[in-house]
């Protein structure tokens, strides 16, 4: 099995090293970590249990886990004078560009940049990657599918896909909570109205995606003239709904590109 170290143990490598071990395909042996707060440490290693070690040369994948702010030109010249030349090199420290982490490694060096999804317990949600000219597919593609799903993005789009995917789950979660308010403001028991709006959000997804049809063709055949349907998509019609959601996706993409120049790291 392919060998991976995460350098940085926080909540999101832990969430990743989580799914990759239920998975199944990833045994906790080939995975070893090394954090600079000891209770983490201890936490990954009694939780998952994982190693705990400083870089082992023998690892393929080394997962660049840390906050932007950290030293990273430190942490690159370790993994130079530690690491194997053949290793990939996969950076999730947010806003940190291709160009920028390819100028702490040596020229010929393959590195992979990634946005993970926030649903790694689910098997669900896509990650954004953007690979180097020396990286492929093939060397990370067993390791991003291990914590749900991969798009493969030039590394223009990955802003727009952080404040759009990565922060999607947010929307739907703020949906239906206000569906089920909805549905409790109309007199249905609370316990009863989260059943529906879950059982209907998931419905809802499998008949977008079994039937291949768009939104409105499935609200057309949904809706009968004036019927309860037609009513309730009229008021939904005279609301700010579809604009507001556009409006809080650009809000997302805009203060993700904030970010990446605040820390200095943007082409």
């Amino acid at each position: 099995m392919t060998k991976i170290h995460f350098i940085g143990g926080g909540q999101m490598a832990e969430a990743i090293i989580r799914a990759l071990i239920n998975g199944g395909e990833t045994h906790p042996d080939d995975i070893s970590v090394h954090d600079v707060d000891q209770e983490r440490n201890r936490l990954l290693s009694s939780g998952y249990g994982v190693k705990i070690e400083q870089l082992p040369s023998d690892a393929r994948l080394i997962v660049i886990a840390v906050r932007p702010q950290d030293e990273l030109a430190g942490i690159a010249a370790d993994i130079r004078k530690q690491a194997s030349n053949e290793a990939v090199i996969i950076s999730i420290v947010a806003g940190v560009t291709i160009e920028r982490l390819e100028s702490l490694f040596d020229e010929d060096r393959a590195v992979v940049r990634v946005i993970p999804n926030t649903l790694t317990d689910t098997g669900y949600g896509y990650s954004g990657a953007t690979l180097n000219r020396h990286a492929s597919t093939d060397q990370v593609d067993e390791f991003l599918n291990g914590f749900g799903k991969v798009l493969y993005l030039e590394e223009k789009y990955i802003d727009v896909f952080t404040g759009f995917g990565v922060a999607g789950p947010n929307y739907i979660y703020y949906f239906v909570e206000a569906l089920v308010d909805a549905g409790v403001l109309a007199g249905l028991p609370r316990k009863q109205a989260w059943q529906v709006a879950l059982e209907n959000l998931v419905g809802a997804a499998a008949m977008l995606e079994k039937s291949g049809l768009h939104p409105r063709q499935l609200l057309d055949i949904n809706n009968s003239p004036a019927g309860v349907g037609m009513h309730g998509l009229y008021e939904l019609n005279n609301s700010d709904f579809a604009a507001a959601v556009q409006r809080s996706v650009l809000a997302a993409v805009k203060r993700t590109t904030e970010l990446g120049q605040q820390n200095g790291t943007k082409a």
